[in-house]
This record gives structure tokens, sequence and C-alpha cells, in this order.
């Protein structure tokens, strides 16, 4: 038997329980809920049991507090919630508190409590709450981390005493999901964090070195009688905004509603109604040179809650709903367009998702787009006509993802993108499965998809497969990994995909250390190497391979430095952009990078990296690339914090494909300079915890200046100076230039007040610059002066968002009908 079937039997015959005496609390009803003040005074306290002899995990492994450190929980529940509170021992002086927004943990200490209702050790619910009062949630799963996109909305206060600091919480069983049962047996975890020191403890002790904090959870007992809620909340909004550009002024008034509903116990639907993004932060787009395009984060909420189910397999990229129009053009001559759009119009979207007590998770997505048209003008006749650039379009998601053994599972993905008319349709199957022993030492992953089209007859489908299989636990960890992809697989129409026609292998290893050594509180050594296909042709592509090390000092300061080579000649099959018929040669290309974290905790700390890297060929020694950053955080006080920012990066003698040039049959490449600047202001001022003024500022500045000279790719993949071809002869147009000076400036500055529960008033303005040109070789400050005399697109908008929770909504109505 070949070693690497032994070593998956090995994994699938090692379900092992991970031998730890479960702590249990025991919860009791009350019939006098506690006042959620910090204050504790109540009744509902007396007699609970309390939870303490908290065990540290970070740094040290094991210990546990000392008695002016300790931490002492009490629980109580009735009929509408939880209701907890946790003394926190500590110096006052010793507490750190910084005011920040929401899921923003900053420099505080926090209070965190982690329920599992099923006690299946993989679908945590996270709440905590920071010494400032802010809260924080998530959502949390092995198999994806923790998704603080995910909010509920819940109860907290705190107060900072003399002996430390108390909070107290109550969870409405609104934001948890369960099935009603006689005698349940939850999960339940403390987590207190100690800022100051970095110290991090928990009620139930975890084991640093396996991983899956859900194992470690404690059990809730003593919970009876409860009903789960009729879980219907309603998220209306209003929103005005007015904008001025090139001497015109737009105003617009958009209003609409959120939704969420809880279809079954565990099931959960969102919707969002006339949905209105205008509020979404502006994007860090960079001058795009290469074969690929640019990916984007998310910025609309509503694809940033409770996604994790849709992320399964990577086959989702949100960013494709309400994208730029898929349609293209087809202008006669002398047409033209006036205003090609950039976004599609969303008009509605939905999401269901949630787990059963057995496991087993659900998940569907639905959105739909509008009929997009432009308007094509006749320069000669000055008639016009209209052209469908993006049909009507759905844009679904079905996900079904079995778990078992408590930290595994399996996974049937669909993603479908069907558009009205002659336009391109495209389906993705994906089956995937995730196993990893029940000790948590060893783990493989498995994953097979498949992708259709409607749009050209004789395509065929395209395959993706994907193995890893290696040890994740311990000091000593490592794994192989194999990926394949034919070049027909595609998942763009609702995934991000930058590459096919693949077959690649990988290898790592890596060491760390878990407990305070001389010098470091934790360390991280590793190394990997990676061997790269086409698949078809089955030809080498290239290998690298490369070591990084980083670790946390015992001044809390934390560094690393890192190392890439590429070991010999490279074969890119993209940047000549004409299918997979040619490729370019680099060879010898090395990097190395360091960087350094300091002390967050100080009022000033640093950010900073700087890196170095070359072409190791006789035929292109003048090749470098050099980039710096550094970004100084000031902390001014608990409530101010301002981040600067200057990134530069420098390529010198750079050689690449030139802006579509393909002429006689020949590719044309130029070699260029290269820099890139941005400089960034960050800001907030939060006056507590539910109000902040917040500013955020980006200029980056992109030049790139090609020698006279062209080169003509040759069938080897290497580059042949042209003495015919020259950056001011290739184009019929006398005004062709390829020299680019990219400019962009994009300010926010903003004002959020929560005034209630889950409710919210924001007032945003925003200021927007742009400049294209070929004026590569003006100065910083001559660019900067050209960018001013652009038009300037300035933005006001105010939103407001009102929580509406109907069993509140009902429980009211009830009383007023119990008065009359």
């Amino acid at each position: 038997m070949k070693p690497y079937l032994l070593f998956f039997f090995a994994i699938i015959m090692s379900y092992q329980s991970i031998a730890q005496d479960k702590k249990s609390y025991q919860i009791k009803r009350t019939e006098y809920p506690p006042k959620i003040d910090g204050v504790l005074d109540d009744k509902a306290w007396i007699n609970a049991q309390v939870a303490t002899d908290f065990t540290e995990f970070k740094p040290d492994v094991g210990d546990t507090a000392t008695a002016d450190k300790k931490t002492k929980v009490r629980m109580t529940y009735d009929d509408s919630g939880i209701y907890v509170a946790a003394y926190c021992y500590d110096k006052p002086e010793d507490i750190m508190r910084q005011f920040t927004q929401r899921d923003n943990f900053g420099q505080s200490d926090f209070f965190g409590l982690i329920f599992n209702p099923n006690n299946d050790a993989q679908n945590n619910t996270e709440f905590f709450v920071f010494s400032s009062g802010t809260q924080a949630d998530a959502v949390e799963s092995p198999n994806y981390g923790e998704d603080f996109g995910w909010n509920a909305v819940w109860e907290s206060s705190t107060k900072i005493v003399e002996d430390g600091w108390i909070v107290e919480i109550k969870i409405p069983y609104r934001a948890l999901r369960f099935t009603q049962q006689e005698d349940p047996t939850w999960g339940i975890q403390f987590h207190r964090h100690y800022r100051k020191t970095r110290e991090q403890m928990t009620w139930s002790a975890i084991d640093v070195t396996k991983g899956n904090v859900g194992l470690y959870n404690a059990e809730l007992k003593g919970i009876t009688n409860i009903t789960p809620p009729t879980r219907l909340s309603f998220f209306p909004y209003a929103s005005g905004l007015v904008s001025t550009y090139d001497g015109q002024t737009d105003s617009d008034f958009a209003a609409g509603l959120d939704i969420k509903y809880g279809i079954t116990e565990n099931l959960t639907l969102d919707a969002t109604l006339i949905p209105d993004f205008s509020q979404a932060g502006f994007d860090d787009v960079q001058l795009n040179l290469g074969p690929f395009e640019q990916q984007f984060s998310e910025q609309r909420q509503f694809f940033t809650e409770g996604v994790d189910l849709f992320s399964k397999g990577n086959l989702f990229y949100s960013r494709r709903v309400g994208n730029s129009p898929s349609g293209r053009l087809n202008l006669n001559d002398n047409e033209s367009v006036h205003e090609y759009p950039e976004k599609v119009q969303l008009l509605n979207a939905v999401k269901v998702s949630g787990r059963t007590k057995n496991g087993l998770g659900i998940g569907f997505f639905n959105a739909i787009t509008e009929k997009t048209e432009v308007s094509i003008t006749d320069a000669e006749t000055g008639g016009k006509r209209n052209q469908v650039v993006e049909p009507l379009a759905n844009y679904n998601i079905m996900v079904l993802d079995q778990q078992f053994n408590k930290n595994s599972s399996v996974t049937l993905i669909n993603t479908n993108v069907t558009r009205d008319g002659d336009f391109r349709d495209a389906n993705v199957t994906g089956l995937l499965l995730d196993l990893v022993n029940k000790n948590n030492t060893y783990g493989a992953v498995a994953e097979v998809k498949m992708s259709t089209f409607n749009d050209v007859p004789d395509k065929e489908n395209g395959y993706n497969a994907q193995f890893a299989v290696g040890k994740n636990s311990g000091k000593l960890r490592y794994s192989i990994d194999y990926s394949y992809a034919d070049e027909n697989y595609d998942i763009n129409d609702l995934g991000i995909l930058f590459r096919n026609n693949y077959s690649n292998y990988g290898t790592d290893i890596s060491y760390r250390t878990f407990e305070p050594s001389k010098n470091f509180n934790n360390t991280y050594l590793g190394a990997w190497l990676n061997y790269e296909q086409l698949a078809n042709p089955n030809t080498f592509t290239g290998a690298n391979t490369g070591i990084e090390f980083n670790g946390q000092t015992k001044t809390l300061h934390n560094l690393g430095i890192n190392s890439n080579w590429n070991i010999g000649k490279q074969y890119d099959y993209f940047e000549p952009r004409n299918g997979f018929d040619s490729y370019f040669v680099t060879e010898n290309y090395a990097q190395t990078n360091m960087w350094i974290s300091s002390n967050y905790n100080l009022f000033f700390a640093i950010d900073a990296n700087l890196g170095y890297g070359r072409l190791f060929n006789q035929t292109r020694e003048n090749f470098n690339n050099v980039w710096f950053g550094v970004n100084p955080r000031f902390k001014f006080n608990d409530k101010f914090l301002m981040v600067l920012g200057f990134d530069y990066d420098n390529y010198t003698a750079d050689r690449g494909y030139v802006n579509g040039q393909e002429i006689d049959g020949r590719i044309l490449f130029g070699q260029r300079d290269r820099i890139d600047m941005t400089a960034s202001i960050s800001g907030s001022y939060n006056f507590n915890s539910f109000n902040a003024l917040t500013l955020s500022f980006r200029n980056y500045l992109s030049t790139v200046t090609y020698d006279n000279n062209l080169y003509v790719l040759q069938n080897n993949g290497t580059l042949s100076k042209s003495d015919i071809y020259t950056k001011n002869t290739i184009s019929s147009d006398p005004d062709f230039d390829p020299d680019i000076s990219f400019n962009t400036w994009n300010l926010d500055l903003s004002y959020t007040w929560q005034f209630a529960p889950g409710s919210q008033l924001t007032a945003l303005y925003r200021n927007q610059i742009f400049n294209l040109s070929n004026n590569s070789e003006a100065s910083f400050f001559d660019s900067t002066d050209d960018l001013f005399k652009q038009q300037q697109r300035n933005t006001f908008s105010l939103k407001l968002v009102y929580f509406i929770d109907y069993s509140d909504l009902r429980n009211v109505f009830k009383r007023k009908t119990k008065t009359s």
C-alpha cells in the first residue's frame, strides 16, 4: 500500500475523544430578571452558581489566575432570555479601555460568552463585551473561523469598580438558534482577556496545540420549559443623498426594509427589499497592468453578514451581484456611448440559512438585478438607439453541509446565474469533504467541482479537483497538496478565478512554540515548496520555495521575515494574453520582506515593512523591486485614535505586455519603470460606545514610464529588442502613448449614533477625485496639482435604520390591551 494511503487510513481510524473532564454549569430560573446596569445587587444573582478558577492559554499555558485577577461568573434565565454577570477582578490602573465601534476590539480588556445550543463543538455563537462597554459578536466554526459580519441585538452594561470591572449581559433567545428540548445540554464557555499583558483565560481549559476551541466547551444544564421565540425582526430604513459633480447637483431619497425571520427553529430568512448601499465604503482601486482582474472586498452589510455557508468551496464572490454589466457593446461606424454604467441595480436579495440539531447546514441565496441599457448615438445622423448590456438576471446558491464527528463536514454546493434572453447562463457544482480525526491531530481535504455554460454550444464542461492531507496539531505540522483545473473550468459568473489550466503540487512544514521562552511569547517557523504545470498540455510552468519566521516578543511586539525564490525559469502563459499559444519566461526571481508591528497598547505604535526583489539573470540584472511601508499609530486617549500610512513600491526595468498591442501577428512587450505610492489617514473619535466620528482618507498615485524601444516576444518565451516598433510608432493614432499617470483621491467623514439597540443614524460626507493621463514623468506635486484641477464629486448622505422586534411589539400591544 502506498504511504499516503496508509496516512489517510490512519486519519479515518484514529477517532478518539479528547480526554477531558467537562465542567458543568447548573443554571437556575429567576422570577426577578436583573436590571442590566453593571450593578450586581439584583435578587437573581444571590443563589446563582459561581463559575471561577479560569485557566490561562496565552501566553502561558495552564496557569491559573491570582486572587487579584480572578473572574467570577453567574448565570440565570427566564422566558425572555439568558442573563450573565461577570465580576472581573483587576487593578483599575491595569484595565485597558478604548472606546471603539461595534466589533472593533481595539485596545480593551474583554469578557467573552460563548454558547453552543446544539453542543456539537462546531457551531459556536460568541458575544464579547469590552471594558469600554462596546459589543462584538460572531458565529464560529472550525471550517471558516469567526464571522464578525454576523450581528445580533442584545443588551450589556459595564462598570469600573475599585477592584476590577463588572459586566452584565442579557442574551434574548432571538439571538440564538435552538430546538425545543425537555432537558437540553448546551455548550458554554467564558473567555477573559487582559489587554495590558495579552493574557487570555477560559473557564474550561483549552489545549492550544490542537485547535478547534469548540471541543473544549463546558456544559450548560438546567434550562427547562423554554420555547424558541418567533424570530421576526424588521429593519426599516430611510436615506437621503445630495451629490454635486461638474456643476450639477443631484438628490435622491430612498426607503426600504430588511427582514429577519425564523422560518423554523434553526432556519432564518434574511431579505433586503429595495436595498440601499449608498454608504458602502470606497474600493482601494489600483492601476492594473496584469492579465487578471483586481479583487475588491465586500462593503455591503447584507453580503458580509451570515455568509459562512455560501463561502464553502470559494465559489461565491459577492461583488459579482450588482457589478458592471456582462454584455458587450456592438457599435457601428460613427456610433458612440455617452455614459456606460459602472454597476447594475440590485432589485432584492434573500438568504435562508441555518443548521439542524443533527448538524445539517442548509443555505439558499437568491438575488435579482434589473435590466440595464445604454443609449448609443450616431455622430453623423444624430440618431439614437438603446442596447441591453445586462438583462434581468437571477443569482442562486444552494448549500447542504453535513457536520459529523465534532470537527468534520461534507458539503454539496451549487451556484447558478440565469440571465434573460440571449445572454450567458452559468452553473457550478461542488462536492467538498473536510475530514479531521476527533483528536484534531490529522486532517484531509478533498474537493471536486464542475462548471457548465450555455453561451458556447461546443464548449465542454470544466473540472476542478483539490486534495490535501497533513498533521494539523502540535509543534511540528506538515501537509502535502495537489490542485487541478482544466482550461474550461470557469466560476467567474458568481465566483472569482484568476486562472485555470493548472496541475500543481505543494508541500509545507512548520514548527511553532506556544509557551514563552527567554525573548518570545510564541514563534512560528515555516517552509514550503511548490511545483506547477499546465494541465493541458502537461508541461512545466514553474517552481518556488520559501521560508518564513514570525513571533511575538515578551514586550508584545510582533515581527517577522520571509523569503521566496522562483527556482530557475518560470513560464508565464497569461502575460502574452493570447490563450495558451505563447509564454513569457523569467528566471530566478528572489525576494525577501521583513516587518514589525509594535505594541498597540502604547501611545505610539508603528507597523512597518521593507522588501527587496530582483532577477538573478545576466540578461536582466538591471531589474529591481524595492518596497516599504510605514504606518504610525497615535492613541491620544481612550477615545481618540489616528493612523497614518505611506506605502511605496518601485519597479526598475520591469517588462510586460504593452496594453493590448499585437501588430503583424507579433506580441509586443515594453520595458518600464513603475512607482506606486499610497498615502492614507484613518482616525476615529468615539464619544462613548454609541457615538463615533470617523475619518478615512486615501490618495493613490501610480506612474508607468516605458522605454521608447519595444520588444517582440519570441517563440521560446524570450524578448528581442525591436528596431521597428517603438511606443511612438505602434499605433496609427498619433496621440497614442502607453505611459500612464493614475491618481485617485477618496475622503470619507462620517458620524454614527446608535440611539437604541440595533438602531442607528449615520451621516456621511464623501469627496472623490480621479485623474488619468500620460504625464508619467511629472513630479509628485505636479501630479497632485493636476489632480485638483479635475472635477470633484462631493456627496452628503444621511441614513436612519430602526430595529423592530416582533415579540417586543406584540408584548407592547398585549400590555395596552390589558390596561384598557
